[in-house]
């Protein structure tokens, strides 16, 4: 054989030993795309924040590259997050309030909105996620975890704000109403728990503010 084509016969083989290598190395980097480090493709951030994707492409104006870099943004900052189990007495502490503000909503429903939203507030930062003075960064955390109860929240948060000031007595019960479902499963969840599912109802009160 000759030189040249030892030379030519070895090329081809070194350029297919090197396809295999970077084929396999793809492959692992797929397979480690949800990982806290790994890219999170349009499908796993679909999945993972349900309608809180589609609020947050829609305000995006249907840009879903710009949307998907923000939820995985997100999930970056927050995805490791491992949220504290709330101890028996403090969830029977925060029942009781909820119960109380929920009594206050009668002849105050302005304060009683105000005060869900700081309960919420505080419930969330006891279990683990951003502090109360990072709203914003709480709220994201929030996002990640429980997508599918945060949308209830943040119709309270706008109502407990300067948006609600105007909101009549309807709107601010059903703020509270929206808001519940994630007070009650951050009670509820024990540690390390997803976004799946849907809590019982907390407590034995009467509940003034079934929907």
């Amino acid at each position: 054989m000759s030189t040249v084509l030892i030379v030519a016969a070895l090329t081809v083989a070194l350029v297919s030993v090197v396809a295999a290598v970077l084929y396999a190395g793809a492959g692992r980097g797929a397979g480690r795309g949800g990982g806290r480090g790994g890219r999170i493709g349009r499908g796993g951030l679909k999945r993972r924040f349900g309608p809180e994707y589609e609020r947050v492409l829609a305000r995006h104006d249907g840009d879903s590259k710009a949307a998907e870099r923000e939820l995985a943004a997100r999930v970056e900052r927050h995805g490791g997050l491992r949220p504290r189990t709330l101890a028996g007495e403090r969830r029977e502490q925060y029942v009781a309030h909820w119960a109380g503000l929920q009594e206050r909503f009668v002849d105050s429903p302005r304060e009683a909105v105000t005060a869900a939203d700081e309960l919420v507030v505080r419930l969330a930062e006891e279990r683990g996620y951003p502090a109360g003075d990072r709203r914003d960064d709480q709220f994201d955390a929030l996002s990640v975890h429980l997508p599918h109860q945060v949308n209830g929240y943040r119709v309270l948060r706008h109502m407990a704000a300067e948006e609600g000031r105007t909101a009549s007595t309807e709107e601010l019960r059903e703020a509270i109403v929206g808001a519940r479902e994630l007070f009650e499963r951050l009670i509820l969840a024990h540690a390390g728990d997803g976004a799946v599912g849907r809590p019982r109802r907390v407590g034995r009160n009467r509940d003034l503010l079934r929907s």
